[in-house]
């Protein structure tokens, strides 16, 4: 069942409000952000990203009539709200603070991930960065925005000039070891702790490629439609194709698909 898409830039006007009044408040006064430890200290959260997921969660339901919201936050509290993708109704994926390691220690990388997703199929997606305001969105089929203009991938590069973040987080000793190893044959590794932030990167052609090790929805739903958007290629490490629907598996993101292949075969073996 197709719906109608709700109006893309008045989802871009709430996810630019919200983060203004309920995120980048607590960003300048970190003293009293409340962050805390979810499963470790490498997986923090903060008043900033409970404040915006319960600002957006009305917001966005309320743009599309039967559909429905998974948050980060909330998925955290109550596991079954994963299954919300699983569904036939249209559901908002939203990512509060994606980079909230950065968020918390001060760093300016982080940015607010939502996309809209229906029958394991993304349909649109947003990346907003609210300290410099970048706005990145897509349509599926439409291409891929950045402030207002079409934006492309980089162009494939031979191997030693390829730029990107290669992940080691969430994956087996022995694959961290051999991606460790392959990215010695590569150009500058650019890790920045925000998928959202590496996301961008590859939007403005700063970066060729990039690999992750878990695929939580409200991490790459929107960001694996805007780089398709924009010309790119991905796949996970097998060949199949990336949904948002899936939680784990290894992802590969490249300019195109013969990049893809060599990056594949450096990186992973």
């Amino acid at each position: 069942m197709s719906i109608a898409l709700p109006d893309i830039d008045k989802v871009s006007a709430l996810i630019r409000e919200v983060a203004k009044t309920e995120i980048l408040p607590y960003f300048h006064d970190l003293a009293n952000a409340g962050v805390r430890e979810k499963t470790g200290p490498m997986d923090l959260v903060t008043l900033a990203d409970e404040a915006g997921e319960r600002a957006l969660t009305p917001l966005l339901a309320g743009l599309l009539p039967g559909s429905t919201v998974l948050g980060e936050e909330a998925a955290s509290q109550d596991e079954r709200v994963l299954d919300r993708v699983h569904g036939d109704a249209p559901v908002w994926i939203i990512d509060p603070v994606d980079g909230t390691l950065n968020f918390a220690q001060g760093r300016p990388l982080f940015a607010v991930i939502v996309a809209l997703v229906q029958g394991g199929r993304t349909l649109a997606g947003w990346i907003h960065d609210p300290l410099d305001g970048r706005m990145a969105t897509a349509v599926a089929g439409q291409g891929a925005m950045l402030d207002g203009r079409r934006v492309h991938v980089a162009p494939a590069a031979p191997l030693s000039g390829m730029v990107g973040a290669a992940s080691t987080r969430f994956c087996a000793p022995e694959v961290a070891a051999r991606v460790d190893e392959g990215v010695k044959g590569l150009g500058e590794k650019v890790c920045l702790s925000s998928a959202a932030q590496e996301y961008l990167r590859l939007l403005e052609g700063r970066s060729h490629y990039s690999l992750y090790h878990r695929l939580m929805p409200w991490d790459h739903a929107a960001g694996v439609l805007l780089h398709a958007e924009a010309g790119g290629y991905s796949a996970l490490a097998d060949g199949s194709p990336y949904s948002p629907t899936l939680t784990g598996g290894t992802l590969l993101l490249a300019p195109d698909e013969a990049s893809w292949q060599a990056l594949r075969r450096q990186l992973l073996g």
